[in-house]
């Protein structure tokens, strides 16, 4: 799990969150909808799409489709992106089986229309390399069973059930595709359903940061790691938002750290860390140029 630290870190900068929000509604819709080509690029290059986020820029802000476009990819792009204008559309939305069914239908609307909606059920057997997902005559129930448990997990930790969720979730693997981007805009959906801003699981790093807390996970049958990543990436999404609606200006950390005459190497690890208050865009680390 985190340190209370970490959960009084959270809570301090949703605090602020909360405080500009009032007055800054528009701006911070503004924001959720401008990062959703960046989500859509990585949640789909993770599942190893070829499209670069200028390429998915291109499809979901100017509708602009090249010939050498992989179609299923460029499908894929718009659904995600759908998907996420859905979530942020209707905040309010309870996490439902219906809900999932729901999203997943958009998911795969015009790629595997006969797959879409519906959990994995009779032969339809998933494996990933040598692993073998849940049996799927169970499927039905185990979702059930898992989203009756977050649901009912109040006095847990909102980001520890969030994490467990996800993490059972891909080891049920309920849908015969989509099982990982359906997984990541859970996630999100639980967030915003708690009025926390999205975040970005980034595709970069996913070799050293994500994939390897499903392997802990199946093994140890620990999820904190996840707990962790998301903390992590929670906070860069608060300290984006609140960056955006208060600083004067927003400059590179590389660049901060040349003024500052600090070693650009240790800068970027308290970014990691979230120990300053740096963000990402573009798969860049951006900061204020006057913060502490």
């Amino acid at each position: 799990m985190i340190y209370q630290t970490t959960k009084d870190k959270i809570a301090s900068l949703m605090s602020q969150y909360k405080k500009l929000s009032k007055a800054n509604k528009k701006a911070l819709s503004e924001i959720a909808i401008a990062e959703i080509p960046e989500m859509v690029y990585n949640s789909n290059a993770i599942e190893n799409s070829t499209l670069s986020l200028q390429d998915t820029e291109q499809i979901l802000i100017y509708d602009k489709i090249k010939k050498d476009y992989n179609l299923r990819e460029v499908y894929e792009a718009k659904n995600l992106s759908n998907i996420m204008q859905n979530l942020l559309n209707n905040p309010n939305q309870a996490l439902t089986i219906e809900l999932i069914l729901e999203l997943h239908q958009i998911l795969l609307r015009e790629i595997s229309d006969h797959i879409a909606g519906r959990f994995r059920s009779w032969k339809e057997w998933v494996r990933v390399w040598t692993h073998m997902w849940a049996n799927p005559s169970f499927v039905n129930a185990l979702m059930y069973e898992l989203v009756d448990k977050y649901n009912q997990n109040k006095d847990r930790y909102f980001l520890d059930n969030i994490a467990y969720f996800h993490a059972e979730f891909e080891t049920i693997h309920p849908f015969c595709d989509g099982n990982g981007r359906m997984g990541r805009v859970i996630i999100n959906q639980q967030l915003i359903n708690l009025d926390y801003p999205p975040i970005i699981i980034p595709n970069k790093s996913k070799k050293s940061d994500y994939y390897p807390l499903f392997d802990h996970y199946t093994k140890q049958n620990k999820y904190d790691r996840f707990t962790e990543t998301f903390a992590l990436l929670l906070m860069e999404s608060l300290h984006k938002r609140i960056t955006i609606l208060t600083a004067k200006k927003i400059i590179p950390l590389n660049q901060r750290a040349k003024l500052n005459h600090q070693n650009i190497n240790s800068t970027l690890n308290k970014a990691k860390r979230q120990t300053i208050a740096a963000f990402r865009m573009h798969g860049k680390w951006m900061i204020d140029q006057w913060a502490n």
